[in-house]
């Protein structure tokens, strides 16, 4: 436990994971905003610009406590990763500053004028506002996922005189084929957990016989767009996804699958235990042949197994990667069945009176919370043991002047000033969703 690495390791997992919270859910909402401001202008009803108002609220203290734990991030690059900024900083620096200095302005910009300026702009200047917010997240979005993606997959690059990495093609590099696919995947994720968000607040309201106007267009809304995002998130996102970790990390799709052994034919696993010490998969059930099919397209493609690899060249956890993967996996799919349930239920005209369907809406808005959380964990677990991916190593990459001491103090005060922000942060929303949507419609418009 002496060891500097693993608290700088586990230090930036704690505050990337906890951040995350917030940044999937305004990108995801920004794009549902649109939606409601466009179902208002288009139809005149005021219970669309009530919902829009709504969630603009909710929008704006989940952007604000996004911001606040973003912050440290940037500053951990510096503090935790000096040798990881020395080596890449001439590369990733360029997107890094461009989320900051085009798309965060943008985004914060529009959303004052959301929250605070409808009376002045009027109905369609309020709509572009939300299409501009909507722009302007996804926008930031994409900055941060080119960074990621070069260090999954580095392109675009070349080596300076001493051995540091400089950028020798702006367009490759912010046009990583990664980048695009990555992107999409998380974008379309974003809005699996805003529809899941909207949905369980529309269920809620339901339940408790109020707001019947906003709480029938928060599940429409809802459930139209979840059954369309989780779909998509899996097909053909995932999918395209998969085939570049299958082309461009093989170990890694070797250790999400707890595959040790080569072989044509590869199942994919349903049930399993990852047994790493004995270069086994304890108990498997499989599916004879899928794996080789996502991958690489047929049913009898070879897919290398973990013992094709040099040892030092694996993941250095494979039992959580494995986890992780297949927790985001299982969950996804669990995801289109109660998506596809809900849409069934409506088009029948029976969902506000399927009392346990509600619930089920209502209780899932965690689940893809966690499975986001668990397809990052994939991602950046499957990417060890290196940083900079075949470049970098991890081990190479910390502040060698920053002690395991400092680094664990840091991490207690982080999770001492998140609980707080949690809890305020939850307070805050309770109390938007007590009032509920219409009941500050006048306040709301005349705060310009």
């Amino acid at each position: 436990m002496a060891d500097a690495l693993f608290w700088h390791r586990l230090q930036f997992a704690f505050t990337a994971v906890y951040h995350y919270i917030f940044p999937q859910l305004t990108m995801g909402l920004a794009l549902l905003i649109v939606v409601m401001k466009w179902r208002a202008l288009r139809t005149g009803q005021a219970h669309w610009d009530d919902a829009a108002r709504f969630w603009i609220r909710i929008f704006g203290l989940n952007f604000a406590v996004g911001v606040v734990t973003g912050i440290p991030m940037e500053f951990q690059f510096g503090t935790n990763w000096a040798r990881f900024s020395e080596y890449a900083g001439k590369v990733v620096g360029h997107t890094l500053a461009m989320e900051g200095l085009f798309a965060f302005f943008l985004e914060s910009g529009f959303i004052a004028i959301l929250v605070w300026g409808e009376k002045r702009v009027g109905p369609r200047g309020h709509f572009l506002a939300a299409l501009a917010l909507w722009i302007g997240s996804w926008l930031s979005g994409y900055f941060i996922i080119a960074t990621n993606a070069f260090m999954q997959r580095p392109v675009g690059y070349g080596f300076a005189a001493d051995g540091t990495l400089r950028l020798t093609d702006f367009s490759a590099f912010l046009l990583n084929p990664w980048a695009i696919a990555q992107y999409a995947h998380t974008m379309i994720a974003s809005v699996v957990t805003a529809s899941f968000v909207v949905t369980a607040v529309g269920a809620y309201y339901v339940l408790q016989n109020r707001h019947a106007e906003s709480a029938r267009a928060f599940l429409r809304v809802g459930i139209t767009a979840g059954l369309i995002s989780s779909v998509l998130v899996a097909f053909p996102t995932g999918d395209i996804q998969a085939k570049l970790v299958a082309k461009h990390q093989p170990v890694a799709l070797a250790a999400m699958e707890g595959r040790f052994e080569s072989g044509p034919r590869a199942g994919i696993t349903l049930i399993g235990q990852p047994n790493v010490d004995q270069r086994r998969l304890d108990n498997p059930v499989t599916v004879p042949g899928v794996l080789s099919f996502l991958a690489y397209g047929t049913f009898h493609s070879d897919v290398a197994g973990l013992n094709e690899f040099p040892e030092s060249d694996w993941p250095d956890n494979i039992e959580l990667l494995y986890y992780s993967f297949h927790v985001m996996a299982g969950l996804g799919t669990i995801m289109i069945g109660v998506m596809l349930l809900a849409n069934l239920l409506r088009w029948r005209g029976r969902l506000e009176r399927s009392r346990a369907v509600l619930w089920i809406l209502m209780l899932m808005f965690p689940f893809p919370y966690i499975a986001t959380t668990a397809g990052w964990l994939t991602t950046e677990l499957g990417r060890q043991p290196w940083v900079v991916y075949d470049l970098l190593r991890t081990a190479d990459a910390s502040s060698p002047v920053v002690h395991s001491g400092t680094a664990l103090f840091t991490l207690i005060g982080f999770c001492g000033m998140y609980f707080v922000l949690g809890v305020l942060f939850l307070f805050l929303v309770a109390r938007e969703i007590a009032h509920g949507p219409g009941e500050t419609r006048h306040a709301g418009v005349h705060h310009g």
